[in-house]
């Protein structure tokens, strides 16, 4: 930081001159071009779209180093930031990304960093939420001498180093888990292997919806994906009668399935029928090891196996009954969760495991780079 501001007093103490962003950069749009879902050839290319990669396919249009803002959907973060991603090397890319390449006199990662810190929630408009190419073009953009950019795009580029280093090290852990996961609930020759109807039910209990608030009821929009657990809902029924879930009963979405959403009940309330309620009908069955055998990505994929319907999919109720399950003795069960437990909290947790850590050094990221990137504008 010293030396940044030792360049910014020798090389601009008057101020920083701005420009709209078509003067710092070469803007690609032309050259963009949309491919059909069903019109699209499988391969190893990136298919980049507003958010990032929607796909990949066998022909590229792009080689090269590149800065991709999102067009129009979901373009803008809850900040009022534009969508920015960085793209590497050979990919295609559809008309819902504005792309950028650099030129002499401006490095491409400074207008990376600094696209982000724009708030752009004046400039978004329509029915389907768009940046234009003309807003696009005009968006205006400090520009520092060459040695400013340089150091800081040096100090950023460290905290995005750390922050890719740890979501890399989640991804592993997240593989590590399913595989250890798989492996502890794998069928043995010396366990008893018994349909999960055997064990279990779905709740048959009903609750008044008047008795439900925002933290008790769970509909499957505040189920999270991936496993994830809940978040208050946004919507309680205002009367009526819902499904009864207690402390211990394991909730998965029963429809769109393949969201893997799964939570199991810290409190007793209510839900619809768009999520099932299983509870443990046998002591022989530990609610903790049946919410991690149900949390695998066997149970997953025998689930879609059964799953009806193309928008919007839900799980047969009579085939997951069927779900063999294995039966471990109760001391080996809670040895099985002991182990998930702690990977779950590793990759889970959002208060203290990996997710956590890479949560705060985004914020620490984002910190440096809004106060790196204020600058004085130069008057002319």
């Amino acid at each position: 930081m010293n030396r940044l501001n030792a360049l910014i007093a020798a090389l601009c103490p008057g101020g920083v001159e701005y420009k709209p962003l078509e003067q710092c950069c070469s803007i690609l749009d032309n050259r963009r071009k949309p491919i059909t879902k069903s019109a699209r050839i499988k391969g190893e290319y990136p298919y980049y779209g507003a958010n990032g990669i929607q796909d990949y396919v066998s022909d590229y249009i792009f080689d090269g180093d590149y800065v991709l803002v999102g067009e129009d959907g979901s373009v803008i973060t809850t900040n009022g930031n534009p969508v920015v991603n960085w793209a590497k090397g050979k990919m295609w890319v559809n008309n819902h990304a504005h792309i950028i390449e650099g030129k002499e006199g401006v490095l491409l990662r400074y207008l990376f960093h600094y696209i982000q810190t724009i708030n752009v929630s004046a400039l978004i408009h329509g029915n389907i939420p768009k940046l234009t190419g003309g807003d696009f073009r005009k968006l205006s953009i400090p520009l520092p001498p060459l040695p400013i950019q340089q150091e800081i795009v040096r100090i950023l580029d460290k905290f995005t180093a750390l922050e890719a280093e740890l979501e890399a090290e989640l991804e592993a852990r997240m593989k590590q888990y399913e595989y250890y996961r798989n492996h502890l609930f794998a069928y043995r020759d010396d366990l008893p292997v018994i349909e999960l109807g055997e064990v279990a039910q779905y709740s048959k209990a009903r609750i008044n919806a008047t008795d439900l608030n925002s933290d008790n009821y769970v509909g499957v929009d505040n189920l999270l994906p991936n496993k994830r657990g809940k978040t208050k809902s946004s919507y309680v029924p205002e009367n009526g009668m819902c499904t009864r879930y207690q402390e211990g009963d394991i909730l998965i979405g029963n429809i769109r399935p393949y969201l893997k959403k799964i939570w199991r009940a810290s409190n007793i309330g209510g839900t619809n029928g768009d999520v099932l309620v299983i509870n443990i009908t046998d002591n022989s069955v530990l609610s903790e090891y049946l919410y991690h055998l149900l949390s695998s990505d066997l149970f997953f994929s025998y689930n879609m196996q059964y799953a009806k319907g193309t928008k919007m999919p839900r799980g047969s109720k009579e085939a997951i009954m069927k779900y063999k399950i294995p039966i471990p003795p109760l001391a080996e069960q809670e040895r099985i969760v002991a182990i998930l437990d702690r990977f779950d909290t590793l990759v889970n947790d959002i208060t203290q495991g990996l997710p956590a850590e890479i949560a705060a050094r985004r914020k620490q990221y984002e910190y440096y780079r809004n106060k790196l990137l204020t600058f004085k504008e130069k008057v002319s």
